[in-house]
């Protein structure tokens, strides 16, 4: 019996697994896909938010404004990219700046550092290529990008080290509460736990109602987002948003922290939770608005477009708490904006009720740190000829877009939760990420996830679940 299974590999439920690896207490992540980071974490705008926009005392602003002063020495701790770029809130119509000062004192209650509203002119000094309709902005210069990638897999890999227990493609089929806590039924077996975290997206609300009679809704809100090869990647260094509505912060246009531009999200509320598809309107969308902030976009550069759904809950807040007809099951549902930047305190906010049904115990050897994957591209050549000496691999170069090694990618795939998909591979090492969104580094990832699998090339998959799924992966206990 583990004394918690948290359900769903994404930004929260790692960053909880990844807290709780501090203590002696024994804990299982399970993940109906093949890998972490499969739904709403691998597609989303990749801020970590100042915590502006959030309604002061909610979970949001707590959550939000902790985690974003957590988040650069959490880079430096796990070794995920971060960047602190700072933010504008675009507003173009005088008789609306009003709104801009609101938004503003609403930051100052909730604790954001140095936020405030200038003139047009000076928007237009920070990043030149602003429009000239802009009236006014919002500075909040604690705002910054991340990899959620990288941040997720850090939390997962840093977790596995410290004891947690990972079960990917491993699909929940039902919860029933047991004598000793509840019964996870899967379709890999039943699991035991004493108590249960649900931090499942856009199915938190099935979860739930599994175990719980009170109502939850969890609606998937469709954005569509389009992304700029590095070439344009320079057009703005700020994270430029417009003023938000209730449907959220509009269309960004923002750098990323591999040097891209990325443009969007619309935001569309649905009833399919599966449906990522991209749209002839939805992209229509994202130019058109985004052209509204920014002068001068190179849409000639979009190198691909894809779709994130953001799991968006009926209280207008996260919902974090022990269900009361359910002691012991705890939901981390409704994690829409701002939870990549909420993550890290979702995960310490999580800890404290545990810690209120579970006695925990710190750790003496617990391990705070991890090494990411080797980046060749990012050495110096000095570096690189010496990693080379140790290992020919790093100098047989498979992504020519974004300079990604055969070494790295053996790496990606031999590592602790190593990459068993096409996709897994790219999203930790950016092979195929670049401007032929591979095209020419496919067969080699291909033919070493076959070899590593010992599978055959057709068998290898983009992304999802195996036929036979890996084996399940152990940490040190």
């Amino acid at each position: 019996m583990f004394d918690v299974v948290v359900i769903g590999a994404g930004a929260s439920g790692c960053a909880v697994a990844r807290e709780l690896s501090r203590f002696e207490v024994s804990v299982c992540v399970v993940e109906r896909e093949s890998d972490v980071c499969e739904g709403t974490s691998k597609a989303n705008s990749a801020i970590v938010h100042a915590g502006f926009d959030a309604v002061p005392g909610t979970l949001k602003a707590k959550l939000n404004v902790r985690g974003s002063k957590m988040m650069p020495e959490l880079s430096r701790q796990l070794d995920f990219q971060f960047k602190n770029n700072g933010a504008l809130v675009l507003c173009f119509d005088e008789a609306q700046i009003s709104g801009l000062e609101e938004l503003a004192e609403r930051g100052r209650q909730n604790g954001v550092e140095g936020v405030r509203v200038i003139s047009g002119d000076e928007a237009r000094r920070l990043e030149p290529a602003l429009t000239d309709e802009v009236a006014a902005a919002l500075y909040a210069p604690t705002s910054g990008i991340v990899c959620p990638f990288e941040m997720t897999l850090a939390f997962a890999e840093n977790a596995l080290a410290n004891g947690a227990e990972f079960r990917l493609s491993t699909c929940v089929t039902g919860i029933e509460k047991s004598e000793n806590g509840y019964t996870v039924h899967t379709d890999k077996g039943d699991i035991e736990a004493k108590t249960v975290v649900n931090a499942a997206g856009v199915y938190a609300d099935k979860l739930h109602a599994m175990v719980s009679k009170t109502p939850m809704k969890i609606i998937p809100r469709r954005g569509e987002y389009m992304l700029l090869d590095r070439e344009a990647g320079g057009l703005v260094s700020h994270t430029v948003f417009q003023q938000p509505t209730k449907m959220g912060k509009g269309i960004l246009v923002t750098p990323t922290v591999h040097g891209n531009l990325l443009l969007g999200p619309t935001a569309e509320d649905i009833d399919d939770k599966e449906n990522t598809a991209t749209t002839r309107q939805g992209l229509a969308e994202v130019r058109a608005k985004a052209g509204l902030s920014v002068k001068g976009i190179p849409f000639g550069k979009v190198i691909t477009g894809f779709t994130g759904l953001r799991a968006v809950g009926d209280t207008h807040d996260f919902i974090i708490r022990e269900c009361e007809d359910a002691p012991g099951f705890i939901d981390v549902a409704g994690i829409e904006s701002p939870g990549l930047s909420s993550a890290p305190a979702i995960g310490e906010y999580v800890r404290e009720i545990i810690a209120g049904i579970i006695p925990l115990t710190e750790k003496k050897n617990y391990i705070s740190t991890r090494k990411g994957i080797t980046k060749f591209a990012s050495l110096s050549e000095e570096e690189k000829n010496e990693l080379i000496k140790r290992d020919p691999d790093y100098g047989a170069v498979v992504c020519r877009c974004e300079t990604v090694t055969m070494g790295e990618i053996k790496e990606a795939i031999d590592r602790p939760l190593g990459a068993t998909t096409l996709d897994g591979v790219k999203r930790r090492t950016r092979a195929g990420m670049g401007r032929c969104q591979a095209g020419f580094c496919s067969p080699v990832t291909i033919s070493l996830i076959a070899e590593k699998l010992g599978i055959g090339l057709l068998d290898v998959r983009k992304n999802g679940v195996y036929d036979k799924p890996e084996s399940e992966a152990k940490g040190n206990a």
